[in-house]
């Protein structure tokens, strides 16, 4: 059996979307699967040990008929028997049908008319959840298993050297990242917490566990934070791990990561690591698991993340 999942969405929502990808493996054991994911999204599937090959369309992108005949060439050609498709939009239902992939799963909406087996869509519940739904269209009534990554042995070695270079062998670190997309940001959608908030709360952690070291994550898009918080502290080191696969090992290896709504979250949740994550306008019911013990959310009592305390912070912390 050959499956195509179609998953837009940036690499959180991909993170989500493994435990999908691994009942689907469980179920059929021999199935090849594929993914149909943006550009930016690609990386995530360094640590998913579930997919065979990740195919790539901007699905946000001003795409024309070129475009969609050739995404069409490219999915005839692999003869997919059954598809799921996390998007709603009725041209992603069009192309599966001119495909003519026979079993075409998605969410029951007005503009499902060319899925085949349609399921209910509930987007009040935790996203992963919501996502493995999606496999009840294939007749599997297993519960969403918790999201979990499989980190290459390489990384996991790098990791280790990284923090042995860095001298985090006997203490331990709390890792922190407070940065967020670019794409969020152009959306009007700030996930940043602030550099002056980030500095108090550092200089608690420093007065209060001297010998514990404090870790930046500095990605990408992080450059212009990181500088501000390093120059209002003092002893804090920075680290940049150069994919998804060092970053997951780099996270599972803190004793505490401290971050905003963002992919560092979602793979600190699939390692383990004890997390406190800083929500603003986003629902963190639908991000975090139910019930876990290894998550806690702190959600603005606005809709700007900024409006978080970091006393209220630091009494999170205290309190774990």
């Amino acid at each position: 059996m050959r499956i195509l999942a179609l998953v837009p969405g940036g690499i959180g929502d991909q993170i989500l979307f493994f435990p999908t990808l691994e009942t689907l493996k469980a179920t059929y054991p021999d199935v090849t699967i594929d993914v149909l994911v943006e550009p930016r999204s690609k990386a995530a599937y360094r640590v998913c040990a579930a997919v065979e090959d990740v195919l790539l369309f901007d699905y946000k992108d001003r795409n024309g008929l070129a475009d969609y005949l050739n995404l069409l060439g490219v999915i005839r050609d692999r003869e997919y028997e059954v598809a799921l498709a996390l998007g709603q939009r009725w041209t992603v239902g069009l192309l599966l049908w001119l495909n003519g992939i026979p079993i075409r799963v998605g969410y029951e909406t007005r503009k499902s008319w060319l899925i085949t087996n349609p399921v209910p869509l509930k987007p009040e519940q935790y996203a992963a959840g919501m996502y493995h739904d999606l496999v009840s269209g294939l007749g599997i009534q297993t519960p969403c298993p918790p999201v979990g990554i499989s980190v290459p042995r390489k990384d996991i070695d790098w990791a280790e050297a990284e923090q042995k270079r860095l001298g985090l062998t006997e203490s331990g670190y709390i890792l922190i990242h407070g940065g967020s997309s670019q794409l969020a940001l152009e959306k009007g959608i700030n996930k940043i917490y602030p550099a002056q908030s980030w500095i108090s709360i550092i200089k608690d952690i420093q007065d209060k566990q001297p010998n514990v070291p404090v870790v930046l994550l500095k990605g990408p898009e992080d450059s212009a934070l990181v500088k501000e918080v390093l120059k209002g502290t003092e002893n804090v080191i920075t680290v940049s791990p150069p994919d998804v696969g060092k970053l997951a090992a780099f996270i599972a290896g803190a004793n505490l990561m401290l971050c905003t709504d963002s992919a560092p979250m979602h793979l600190a949740i699939a390692v383990r690591t004890y997390t406190i994550a800083l929500f603003g306008p986003t629902d963190p019911k639908k991000l975090i698991p139910p019930n876990s013990e290894k998550i806690k959310a702190i959600q603005s009592p606005s809709s700007a993340i900024a409006d978080i305390a970091p006393v209220t912070v630091l009494e999170q912390i205290w309190r774990g």
